[in-house]
């Protein structure tokens, strides 16, 4: 299938402000993408462009006085399935990891691996059979105890906040199911990108971009998504991180106000 995705976003200064830019799909998007994505804006700027030490793909400008909008779109093929599920993917031991997941083991801005959360995790998962068994088993609890509140988002919120408050929005989902894994041993990363209404009963609510999030089983990553906690059809990555806080779509050195809010993905 093709899916076409894409966003109008609108912003205020008040003052000429540096702003970072993670407003592309992911480079491992590139095969499989037929019209590809590019990042405009008006008033038309100069974008300089990089990568990070997470392989995503970056900009960065100095916004003028006054508005800017960035608009994107993009037509990607998708294979149409939902989520790839291994229900027999094993858990390594961490001595046999391969070094590059070590860093999705340890703590971040929002996961508090080394915090009361870890006894918490092993109270609830440490008799569940480790792999893809104990993560779903995660992700049914995170799905269960947290309730989505779009209204009460809150950006300093951290898993244990999600854990106490028992409400927030799907990155909350995904920080608190992030943080039992990784106190589980088990190396998990936090996604970000667009996933439209494809495969499911279509929202009333306007949409927005979508976290979820990935563990390593069986030598490979695999997407899990704790909020929906259903297999999903046509997930658009755009960046990953340890956290939201390594994924920020727009990230502004300076003051200023969000002014228009788009995103699309449909089936084209």
């Amino acid at each position: 299938m093709h899916i076409r995705v894409g966003y109008e976003i609108s912003f205020e200064s008040l003052q000429p402000a540096p702003m970072l830019l993670m407003l592309y799909l992911h480079p491992t998007r590139e095969q499989t993408t037929l019209q590809p994505d590019q990042l405009q804006t008006t008033p038309p700027l100069p974008i300089s462009e990089y990568y990070d030490m997470y392989g995503n793909r970056c900009g960065r400008i100095v916004a003028p006085i006054g508005q800017i909008t960035f608009r994107n779109t993009a037509l990607v093929q998708d294979s149409g399935l939902p989520d790839l599920q291994a229900p027999y993917a094993q858990q390594a031991e961490v001595q046999d990891l391969p070094y590059e997941t070590l860093t999705y083991l340890l703590a971040s801005r929002y996961c508090e691996v080394d915090s009361e959360l870890k006894d918490i995790a092993w109270e609830l998962f440490g008799t569940t059979p480790p792999g893809w068994a104990r993560v779903q088993a995660i992700c049914d609890f995170v799905h269960g105890h947290v309730k989505f509140d779009y209204m009460q988002a809150r950006a300093t919120r951290t898993a244990m906040g999600v854990y106490r408050e028992r409400v927030g929005v799907c990155r909350d989902f995904m920080h608190l199911a992030i943080t039992f894994c990784r106190n589980c041993n088990i190396p998990a990363r936090y996604c970000t990108g667009y996933l439209g209404d494809i495969g499911v009963p279509p929202s009333a609510d306007p949409m927005d971009f979508s976290a979820w999030f990935e563990a390593y089983l069986g030598g490979q990553w695999y997407a899990f998504d704790a909020r929906n906690n259903t297999p999903r059809i046509g997930r658009v990555l755009m960046a990953r991180g340890r956290d939201a806080a390594d994924v920020a779509l727009t990230t502004t050195f300076g003051v200023n106000e969000l002014k228009d809010f788009k995103v699309w993905a449909h089936e084209a």
